[in-house]
């Protein structure tokens, strides 16, 4: 089943990053929730180790993965750290009212059962407040089509946003809600609770995923079928007359 710590075990938190420029404002609202949530997992006892991922320099694997369906290495491997991850920190900039095409097209390569039940901080930036809404209205569904488990608290910042004490307070609300789910152990229990009846990619990056033919269960009648063996033969009941 789905590899997520035991309550108050160490943690591994992965951020995905879309921002592109140096520095990057998406990365830095990335990099205080990670610090934010280190914080608050280090006062209740839990020790926890962050891993970044910047799209930026994948530009080019995560077209090639588009077009031709299949991953580069460099893509498989970050594919293989949100399998282990336990939480997933995902920002990214917000162009014209919706999030970047780069953090987009890399969500489409994401197997479909690779993130089931994952805790997710949801964050973008933006130059301007009117595209506020675009964390809850795009990042939102998109992570629950994924089956993860996003953030109550969402996050966007504006420039005018980092001298403000109300965008720390929500990086700590969301810091602090996201500990205390990594803590509780929630995650796991619905994703083991639950695995054999999600819908499942043969061959996909999730952890627990099938990948070989001893995976797979051949007893099924669908499977008969298809392997050539015939559907089984229903014993009819007799008929007695009256």
């Amino acid at each position: 089943m789905s590899d997520h710590p035991t309550p108050a075990s160490a943690v591994t938190l992965v951020i995905v990053n879309a921002g592109v420029s140096d520095p990057s404002s998406t990365r830095l609202l990335a990099d205080r929730v990670a610090q934010k949530t280190i914080d608050a997992l280090r006062t209740a006892g839990t020790t926890a180790t962050v891993r970044s991922v910047d799209l930026g320099p994948l530009a080019t694997d995560i077209a090639q993965g588009i077009v031709s369906g299949m991953l580069t290495p460099k893509i498989q491997s970050v594919m293989e750290l949100l399998a282990g991850a336990d939480a997933v920190i995902a920002a990214t900039p917000v162009y014209k009212a919706a999030v970047s095409g780069l953090f987009k097209s890399f969500v489409d390569l994401i197997d479909n059962d690779l993130l089931i039940a994952r805790p997710v901080v949801l964050a973008a930036t933006g130059g301007s407040a009117r595209h506020a809404m675009v964390v809850d209205e795009h990042l939102r569904p998109l992570f629950a089509f994924l089956r993860a488990l996003p953030m109550p608290t969402s996050l966007y910042a504006t420039p005018e946003d980092w001298g403000s004490t109300d965008l720390g307070r929500r990086i700590a609300r969301a810091a602090e809600e996201l500990s205390v789910l990594l803590r509780s152990g929630a995650g796991r229990q619905i994703a083991d609770g639950n695995w054999g009846g999600y819908q499942h990619q043969f061959g996909g990056n999730a952890t627990a995923a099938e990948r070989s033919a001893d995976d797979v269960d051949f007893g099924t009648d669908l499977m008969r079928l298809a392997t050539g063996g015939g559907a089984p033969v229903r014993r009819q009941e007799p008929r007695h007359g009256h």
